[in-house]
């Protein structure tokens, strides 16, 4: 996938703002032979808008050494003053692997500090007793960190720029000068400790947690499940492990040393997993003894690049700074909990908690932690396409028998490999449902809704590799799942047996969650198949459905959760609405989809009871459709007063991560929607949003977004085709506009709608859009903030 040029090599002056009272001048500049100034930092021509001469005399040429990305991450730091007590508190460093969650140690929060260790790639081996016991994520250990005086005080600083913990821990016998970071390729946690005089007696203490899955404490395991084995801790050498061995085979090892160098003791501490085979040991043995001959210094320097490279793929500033600050530490939490090569996120990411859900959930959560890596610019942590389809062979072992030659399916959870095992599958020997019987539940469209996210991925990059390896083969079968059990009626429609609309409890003909995925199936395989020049047998029977497929059931409330079956109780999911977000199939374009779709939303959120956070981001984004930015940002609002936790992370009846991540997407719909093939800027902004800025935010059609809000108005935008796709772009520009080439050339456009046109534009060039006659300073810098607000953490 092509990146982003690096705008911080050059540095480049500029004129100042036309207006520069009206926005707060962090860094200045504007074109400047053919660069685009990014935060005090020049582009490189071939990626610039064009040069412009000024409408009137030239400005003053002001320096300025700020760059923006600095600013709105030293900005999003979070602070603790207080010492954190849970997971819900506490920093939390990883790199989709390895991780740590930081807290005090309970039972102990004035004498230890812990240091949570925990791995993506640790689960059990035993699919005979399911995704949730037998094959779930295991916990790891801890150390406690355990200072000679008594814990009085703190200062800790998350630094999101450099993804590094820094602070102070106080106490009655003097101070611990901390910084610690996980390795953003390696897996690696280290810590170094600088003790003042009377804290030098400081230990470190590993803690080997019971091997046995978290859904234990929630619930009695199947007959016959025990816990594995106790860990050993061993000593070679100066360094340590505890080895963890599995009933199943194999073992995982947690590997550490401690050096002494000058005032300060530093902690490496490592973990591998392996099976059948019990190979961890060594490597982990030879890891962190690698790891322990380089200095602190050394090892985090490689780690900072890779998280300023990351975070300068896309840029956002908008005036709420709590909620620029909670995005922003959102990019951080996705990057520290994904990796294109790393396991799809579990519930609680790579930071495993005592938890009902020790595993991946196809319903919903793995969908929305994966939605904001596609406008961020982030592909390169896209988990699902890649597992779906690394590991597409055991999809079709997850349907029964008699459908496996053509079919495939996912169930609710799996573990990293798209395994369920399923209590019941000693017995059925596969985990999704056949609808019209039960059990299992037949829960059927999730493979379909996690295909979705891969289309995503597909059209925001147009990699056709991805449509014609992954997306098509994969779908179809999915698709052909459904196809097995659609039978005509006496209206002449084709119609479902029961099945299940996550998490409603009641199974339904013609569910609206199967119809809506099938009906968006379908129409993307003959889209797929035409882009591919693919002549498909199946091509008829998917138009047969998208003409003959049953109505989407709906009542007065809205849309119902299938046939016969209202929506009558309160209910976090939005699964019977996803033809609405984030399918897109229904967006309001007459008066009477629109009525319905408000009447449904209304309906949905009005029932209190059961709802959760991400029915409060569903819920943002589907507003957000509808052009409704005050409501968007209500919601919003509502989310993170009710549910958003100190650190940004989010807990129902355990710790879950999807929420947060989600609000990020519902922050992207506010700013930018692309469905439909039209690239929609500032399309949902509350009135009190008159600044923002976008930068390099990538939409459908694999084009680079950036665009200035000034003054409650749109002042220009900037689009660059990375795949020369069609570029028809609701600009939002008042009055008459222009649109010139990088060179400051005259591009030919038409207007299609009010305020929308089409351009047109090759691979690789780019179009300016501004009010015509306009000449606008092109920075790209953060917005000021309308007033002030608390950091994230547990600030004083």
């Amino acid at each position: 996938m092509p990146t982003a040029p690096d705008p911080s090599r050059t540095p480049g002056t500029a004129p100042s703002s036309p207006s520069p009272s009206r926005r707060t001048v962090l860094a200045t500049g504007t074109a400047l032979g053919g660069a685009l100034v990014v935060g005090g930092a020049a582009v490189p021509a071939q990626a610039a808008a064009p040069a412009t001469a000024p409408a009137a005399s030239p400005a003053p040429v002001v320096h300025s050494p700020t760059d923006s990305w600095r600013t709105v991450l030293d900005d999003a730091d979070l602070l603790w003053q207080k010492l954190p007590t849970t997971w819900y508190e506490g920093p939390y460093l990883g790199n989709g692997r390895l991780g740590s969650g930081i807290y005090a140690e309970p039972g102990a929060t004035t004498t230890a500090v812990r240091f949570n260790v925990q791995h993506s790639e640790v689960q059990d081996h035993r699919p005979e007793f399911g995704s949730l016991f037998g094959l779930a994520r295991l916990p790891i250990g801890h150390f406690t960190l355990e200072p000679a005086g008594t814990i009085t005080g703190i200062e800790w600083w998350m630094r999101l720029r450099t993804a590094e913990l820094e602070g102070t821990i106080t106490t009655t016998a003097g101070t611990l000068k901390l910084r610690a970071f996980v390795h953003s390729s390696s897996d690696l946690l280290a810590v170094d400790i600088t003790p003042s005089e009377g804290e030098q007696g400081f230990r470190w203490v590993f803690h080997p947690a019971d091997a046995i899955s978290p859904r234990a404490g929630f619930q009695k395991p199947p007959a016959g499940y025990t816990g594995n084995p106790p860990a050993t801790v061993e000593e070679h050498g100066g360094s340590s492990t505890a080895v963890q061995p599995l009933l199943a085979g194999g073992e995982h090892v947690t590997a550490w040393r401690e050096v002494t160098r000058g005032g300060a003791r530093t902690l490496y501490v490592t973990v591998t997993h392996s099976h059948p085979k019990a190979t961890a040991r060594d490597r982990a043995l030879r890891h962190v003894r690698t790891a322990a001959d380089l200095p602190y210094g050394l090892l985090v320097g490689p780690h900072h690049l890779w998280w300023d490279r990351y975070y300068r793929k896309s840029f956002l500033s908008l005036p709420d700074a709590r909620m620029q600050r909670f995005y922003w530490i959102q990019l951080y939490k996705t990057a520290s909990a994904a990796r294109k090569d790393a396991p799809v996120m579990a519930t609680s990411g790579p930071w495993l908690e005592p938890t009902p859900w020790p595993n991946t959930w196809w319903n919903l959560n793995a969908q929305l932690e994966y939605w904001l890596i596609h406008g961020s610019n982030h592909l390169e942590l896209d988990a699902i396409t890649r597992s779906l389809s690394e590991f597409r062979d055991n999809l079709a072992k997850e349907v029964a028998t008699p459908y496996r030659a053509d079919s495939a399916g996912l169930p609710r959870t799996t573990d990293p490999h798209l395994i369920n095992g399923g209590a019941t599958a000693p017995v059925l020997g596969y985990g999704v449902g056949i609808p019209g019987q039960n059990p299992p539940t037949p829960e059927v469209g999730n493979l379909t809704w996690a295909l979705h996210n891969v289309w995503l991925s597909y059209r925001h990059t147009m990699d056709e590799s991805i449509l014609r390896d992954t997306l098509f083969p994969l779908l179809r079968k999915a698709v052909n799942y459904y196809l097995h059990f659609l039978t005509p009626g006496a209206d002449g429609r084709l119609h479902l047996p029961a099945t299940f609309s996550p998490e409603y409890g009641v199974n339904a003909p013609d569910c609206n969650y199967d119809l809506m995925l099938l009906r968006w199936g379908c129409r993307t395989l003959l889209d797929s198949a035409k882009q591919l020049g693919v002549d498909d047998p199946l091509t008829a029977r998917w138009q047969e459905v998208l003409a003959k497929l049953a109505p989407y059931p709906v009542d007065a409330n809205g849309f119902m959760i299938g046939a016969g079956v209202p929506f009558a109780k309160s209910h976090r999911h939005y699964s019977h609405m996803l033809a609405v977000y984030p399918l897109y199939e229904l967006t309001g374009a007459t008066a009477d989809e629109r009525d319905l779709i408000e009447k449904s939303l209304a309906h949905w959120v009005g029932f209190e009871g059961a709802l959760q956070g991400y029915t409060f981001t569903g819920a943002a984004s589907m507003s957000a459709l509808l052009g409704k930015g005050e409501d968007a940002l209500k919601y919003l609002g509502q989310l993170m007063s009710r549910f958003i936790q100190a650190n940004t992370m989010y807990k129902e009846s355990g710790p879950v991560i999807e929420t947060p991540l989600s609000a990020a997407q519902s922050l992207h719909d506010m700013v930018c929607q692309s469905w439909g093939g039209t690239i929609r800027v500032f399309p949902a902004l509350p009135a009190a949003w008159r600044e923002l800025t976008v930068h390099d935010f990538r939409t459908q059609g694999a084009f680079l977004l950036s665009a200035v809000r000034e003054e409650g108005r749109t002042r220009w935008v900037r689009l660059t085709s990375e795949a020369g796709a069609p570029c028809v772009v609701r600009h939002g520009i008042e009055g008459p506009i222009e649109i010139r080439d990088r060179h400051g050339r005259p591009l030919r456009y038409e207007e299609v709608a009010d305020g929308t046109v089409r351009i047109e534009l090759r691979k690789g060039d780019s179009a300016l859009i501004t009010a015509e006659g306009d000449r606008p300073d092109l920075t790209i810098r953060p917005v000021t903030p309308n007033a002030s607000a608390p950091r994230w953490g547990l600030p004083v």
